[in-house]
């Protein structure tokens, strides 16, 4: 390994941690009330120097009236943060990670750090949804997809859906297969989301194809004649299962959690779909008429032991073979039968 990759690995956020904050609503109140007296004593100082006192004291008590008027009472009130259930906002004081405020409420924070949130508008091939769209003000078209963009810098802590578009990838036989799934997840580490990745919305996308196209070329659409076997069309859970670890291992860099991956869309490609369904025919038909045979059979069997049984008709063995043949081509036929009465003798 390289000195830049080492460097590189070294810069990456594993943990998580807590930014100091106080009560948001004392700060206010108190800068409120600070903002008063800060006002009154600019008058009163100006009051004061109109009636001739002395200009030390009053002088000074006006520039300091002005700087905090101007300078020091709008400087705190950068530090008030609003924050609404399963919202964060990453923080950075000078360029370093200063830490992650959480939970719904009213804080009060270092005035000089500032939020960081990662770039969304960067092109991505999924479409991202949330069940809330409180922060999101504006939308972004990129290759069709409509992608919600943010106007400030909260991180959404809530569960999230990714419908990725559908792909063209080769089973385990190598038929081509039309897929699509569809991914809930959501950030449990948002120092990890926003340093560790450039987009995590964009590298959950691009993780998921990938290892859509892993799970998928490990397991056959379709089989017959072993039901042993899992494949993607009746074993469903079971791959839904090795999507989601697979995806879990490879999105854990950026801090997400993937909660769920079901298929949505599973069909043969179109160039190969009408043979695949003649193959389906066929085989049904097969089934169907292994079915029909085996019953027959029985029925038969059970004619001959109930004629035998009753003594209604002694059979030779080459009129046997002949009722054989013709109970058979009835009960085995596509079509009803056409029955013949025999007025003459058997023999």
């Amino acid at each position: 390994m390289s000195h830049n990759q080492v460097k590189e690995t070294k810069q990456l956020i594993t943990e998580e941690k807590t930014a100091g904050s106080i009560n948001g609503m004392l700060i206010l109140i108190l800068n409120i009330l600070l903002f008063i007296a800060a006002i009154a004593g600019f008058i009163y100082s100006i009051i004061q120097l109109d009636a001739g006192e002395p200009v030390g004291p009053w002088v000074t008590l006006v520039i300091a009236c002005s700087l905090y008027l101007f300078l020091i009472g709008p400087i705190l009130l950068i530090g008030l943060k609003i924050l609404k259930p399963n919202e964060a906002l990453v923080l950075t004081l000078f360029g370093k990670y200063y830490g992650t405020l959480r939970g719904e409420g009213f804080y009060f924070v270092n005035p000089f750090v500032s939020a960081t949130h990662p770039d969304t508008q960067s092109t991505s091939t999924g479409n991202m949804t949330s069940a809330d769209q409180s922060n999101q003000t504006a939308k972004l078209s990129v290759q069709g997809v409509v992608i919600p963009t943010r106007t400030n810098k909260k991180i959404s802590l809530k569960t999230m859906t990714l419908n990725n578009d559908k792909q063209k990838i080769n089973d385990k036989l190598g038929n081509p297969i039309i897929i699509g799934i569809v991914v809930l997840w959501r950030v449990v580490n948002t120092a990890k989301a926003v340093f560790n990745v450039d987009n995590y919305g964009e590298f959950l996308s691009i993780q998921c194809d990938s290892a859509l196209r892993n799970i998928v070329r490990l397991y056959p659409y379709d089989v017959s004649g072993d039901d042993n076997e899992k494949t993607l069309r009746g074993s469903s859970q079971e791959v839904a299962d090795s999507l989601k670890t697979e995806i879990q291992s490879k999105v854990g860099v950026a801090g997400l959690e993937i909660l769920e991956a079901r298929i949505t869309h599973l069909a043969y490609s179109p160039e190969i779909a009408a043979a695949m369904l003649q193959r389906q025919q066929a085989s049904a038909i097969i089934d169907a008429r292994q079915m029909i045979v085996e019953g027959a059979v029985g029925m038969v069997e059970m004619a001959l032991a109930k004629l035998s049984e009753h003594d209604v008709v002694e059979l030779d063995e080459e009129r046997k073979a002949a009722m054989v043949s013709n109970l058979l081509v009835v009960l085995c036929g596509n079509k009803d039968a056409q029955p013949i009465v025999n007025s003459g003798s058997l023999y």
